[in-house]
């Protein structure tokens, strides 16, 4: 990664994270017919926006939290209480994308867990609740844990569910264009994918990046 200051690189890393959760709702609200609480298909359109928000956004910018220069001195307790909440929120809101996309299937009996995505997707809410418990253990085992989420956060959104991008895409059951043909549709849900590989390659980036780390308590960075 270029020397890059850490602010700067932030703030870019921020407005990429809005756009991909804008990019997520556009798709959502334009071409799948916008938001319900129903268990219509409307409901469904949730789940991406959800865990979008919540798995990739806002968990990156949890993990991102105590390389903010000004946590590097001063008390660390605030910034423990907004890495802890930006995770809880990135939980809570992965939760409720799952909740969406259970009651879809159960309300027009699909079966849940049919797709490698399904799969993958449970796995990492799974594994990100484990850092519930990993936040009480030694300091060491969180830090070594946290980021390990964060490959498999990213792998749902470039397996994408067939029912959400293929399926409506089936010319002789809805009418449009075929998917191989690259409409409008398929080119922006596409390039949102490409939008949230970039915002994980650069939060892991940013986390093996030894000078943006946080000084130790000994250090003289980290005193007032």
């Amino acid at each position: 990664m270029l020397d890059l200051p850490f602010l700067p690189f932030c703030a870019f890393l921020g407005g990429l994270g809005f756009v991909c959760v804008a990019f997520v709702s556009a798709w959502c609200q334009h071409w799948r017919g916008g938001f319900a609480l129903d268990g219509s298909a409307k409901m469904f359109n949730w789940h991406p926006v959800l865990m979008v928000t919540g798995m990739v956004v806002l968990y990156g910018a949890a993990a991102l939290v105590y390389r903010l220069p000004p946590a590097w001195r001063g008390p660390k307790f605030p910034w423990k209480v907004l890495h802890g909440a930006l995770a809880l929120a990135a939980f809570l809101l992965a939760v409720l994308g799952l909740v969406a996309v259970f009651r879809f299937h159960n309300d027009h009996g699909t079966p849940n867990m049919y797709s490698l995505h399904s799969w993958v997707g449970l796995a990492t809410v799974l594994l990100f609740s484990c850092q519930v418990g990993a936040a009480l253990a030694p300091r060491t085992c969180h830090l070594l844990t946290f980021p390990c989420p964060i490959p498999l956060c990213l792998s749902p959104s470039h397996l994408p569910s067939r029912r959400k991008l293929l399926f409506p895409l089936l010319p002789r059951k809805n009418g449009t264009i075929e998917y191989k043909l690259l409409p409008a549709e398929a080119v922006f849900a596409n390039t949102l994918g490409l939008l949230i590989l970039l915002f994980g390659v650069l939060v892991l980036g940013a986390l093996a990046r030894p000078s943006w780390k946080r000084p130790d308590a000994d250090s003289p960075d980290s005193r007032q």
